[in-house]
C-alpha cells in the first residue's frame, strides 16, 4: 500500500499565527505536480502538538479537500492518548483519508503491551494504519518483537522508520517478511534502507524538492541505485541542514526564503539561530533554490 514518496507537509501559518489555508492549498498542489506518492498532514513536521484539536480536524479535512483525490492523504492522528488517538481517526475516516499516521504515545512512556493494545484500538477504526517509530521523539521504541504481532492485524499496513538507525528494516523484515510496508522517515536514511528492503521515505524535503526526492526514490525502486545515489550526493547538504535545529523550524525558514510561505510558527517552535539561517541559505542558495 505505501510506496514511494510521501511529504511530512508544514503546517503554514499566517503572521498572526492562524493556519493558511491558501498556502496549504498551494502545497498541495505542487506535490501533486510534482508526482509525490501521497502527503502527510498534521505530523510532527505539521506541528500538530501546537494545533488546536479542531484545527487538526480542519487542516486534515482541507488538505484531503485540496487533494481532490491525486495522492495518498495519510493523516496524522497520533496521540499519547489512545481515545483521542482513535476519535482524530475515526473523523479522517470520515473525511476520506487513505490511511493513518500513528507516533508511538509519547510522554507516558507505555509498556511493550500497553503499545500493542493501543495500535490495536486505532487500527480497529478501521482505516490503514502506517505505524510512526520516533524514540528520539516520543522516548519509547517499538520494539520489532510489538511490530510483528501488530502486523497480523489487517489494518496494520506499514512503518515509519525514524530511529537514525537503518538496521530495523532488516530486522523487521527478518521477522515479519513483507508482511507490512517499511517507509524511511529520515531524508539522509532513504537510500541504504531502502537497499535493505524499504519502499520509500516519508520525507520533509520533499517539502521543498518534491520533485528531486521523488525521482531519487524511483530510481531506488527500479534497482538504479547509481543513480538515486547521485541525487542523494547532490543533495546531503539540505538533507542534514533540515535538521540543524528541531524540525519544523528549518523547512518552514527554507520555504519562506523560496517565497513558498511566510515563516511563522508557533511557540515553543521559533526562528532559527542566525549563524544556522545562514548556513540553510547558503545550502539553498548553492542548490539554485533561492538567489
Amino acid at each position: 500500500m505505501f510506496k514511494g514518496t510521501y511529504t511530512a507537509l508544514v503546517t503554514p501559518f499566517n503572521k498572526d499565527g492562524s493556519v493558511d489555508y491558501g498556502a496549504l492549498r498551494a502545497l498541495v498542489d505542487a506535490q501533486a505536480a510534482a508526482g509525490v506518492a501521497g502527503v502527510c498532514p498534521v505530523g510532527t513536521t505539521g506541528e500538530s502538538p501546537t494545533l488546536s484539536y479542531q484545527e487538526h480536524e480542519d487542516v486534515i479535512r482541507k488538505t484531503i479537500e485540496y487533494n481532490a483525490g491525486r495522492m495518498q492523504v495519510i493523516a496524522g492522528t497520533g496521540a499519547n492518548c489512545t481515545r483521542e488517538a482513535v476519535e482524530l481517526t475515526q473523523h479522517a475516516l470520515a473525511d476520506g483519508a487513505d490511511a493513518t499516521l500513528q507516533i508511538a504515545p509519547y510522554y507516558n512512556k507505555p509498556s511493550p503491551e500497553g503499545l500493542y493494545r493501543h495500535f490495536m484500538e486505532v487500527a480497529d477504526v478501521g482505516l490503514p494504519v502506517l505505524l510512526y517509530n520516533a524514540p528520539g521523539r516520543t522516548s519509547r521504541d517499538i520494539p520489532v518483537p510489538v511490530v510483528a504481532r501488530l502486523a497480523s492485524h489487517p489494518k496494520i499496513a506499514g512503518i515509519k522508520e525514524a530511529a537514525g538507525d537503518a538496521n530495523r528494516v532488516n530486522l523487521i523484515r527478518a521477522a515479519i517478511g513483507d508482511k507490512i510496508d517499511i517507509l524511511s522517515g529520515d531524508d539522509s536514511l532513504t537510500l541504504p534502507m531502502m537497499a535493505a528492503g524499504a519502499k520509500g521515505v516519508v520525507s520533509v524535503a520533499s517539502n521543498i524538492v518534491p520533485a528531486d526526492v521523488v525521482k531519487m526514490v524511483d530510481l531506488a525502486l527500479a534497482n538504479d541505485f547509481a543513480g538515486a545515489l547521485a541525487i542523494h550526493t547532490r543533495l546531503l547538504h539540505l538533507f542534514a541542514d533540515l535538521f540543524i535545529e528541531v524540525n519544523p523550524a528549518p523547512v518552514k525558514a527554507a520555504m519562506a526564503m523560496m517565497g513558498l510561505a511566510e515563516e511563522a510558527y508557533r511557540l515553543p517552535i521559533c526562528e532559527l539561530l542566525p549563524d544556522n539561517r545562514a548556513k540553510l541559505e547558503k545550502t539553498l542558495r548553492d542548490l539554485g533554490l533561492v538567489r
